[in-house]
């Protein structure tokens, strides 16, 4: 019984190594690994404050003031059942609502 479980540890070690290999191998190619979270992200833009995917290259939205884009990032929010980070003009956090 105790070689079973000897056994197993280690296909499950090697399973672990594999995948952590294989993340690290897609993301030097450029490919994202980790799993969307649908979280909002409310940024500064030079034309006001955008409303960003977290993960997303694009802007989703842009508008003149910050509680626009807190509303529609809300919206999106919640739709995924996911949080608004909200940033101060600095770019540092301020703020975050989890609509979890």
């Amino acid at each position: 019984m105790a070689g079973i479980n000897t056994a197993q540890f280690w296909i499950n070690l090697l399973k672990k190594i594999s995948r952590q290999v294989f993340r690290k191998f897609l993301k030097k190619q450029g490919i994202n690994t980790s799993a969307r979270t649908g979280n909002q992200h409310v940024v500064p833009h030079p034309e006001g404050w955008a409303v960003k995917g977290e993960g997303n290259e694009k802007y989703t939205a842009i508008f003149d003031n910050q509680q626009d884009a807190i509303e529609r990032a809300r919206q999106i929010a919640i739709g995924y059942r996911a949080s608004v980070i909200i940033h101060r003009k600095d770019g540092s956090i301020r703020d975050r609502m989890s609509y979890k």
